[in-house]
């Protein structure tokens, strides 16, 4: 790997890993296109239960790995919610950096095969 292919990519990973740990915090919490989808017909009290009316959130149902260490965009047993999502970000970056590494390196170390 060159000097400057390797500077190159530990500056992408710093990038990354302050967007996961640190503008992640500032996301909407706003549903997004689908979520607003799925709410369209039904009425909502203030803590955002379904009241009346149809529409597809009523047929939402808990998430096979809803009970995982790292559901809901957090880490569980960490209380505070800014670091848990942080957390939670950069352990998402470090993991795919490194199935992307393993894979570039796996390809890359492939003898190439005879015609």
């Amino acid at each position: 790997m060159t000097r400057r292919l390797g500077w190159f990519l530990a500056g992408g990973l710093l990038v990354a890993l302050l967007l996961a740990g640190v503008v992640s915090n500032f996301a909407s919490g706003s549903p997004d296109g689908l979520d607003a989808t799925a709410r369209e017909g039904c009425t909502f009290d203030a803590h955002g239960e379904i009241t009346g009316g149809t529409c597809m959130l009523q047929q939402e149902q808990a998430h096979q790995l809803a009970d995982s260490p790292l559901a809901d965009y957090g880490i569980r047993g960490i209380d505070n919610p800014y670091l848990s999502t942080g957390l939670a970000g950069v352990l998402g970056v470090l993991v795919t950096f490194a199935i992307g590494g393993g894979v570039s390196w796996l390809v890359r170390r492939r003898s190439p095969e005879k015609v």
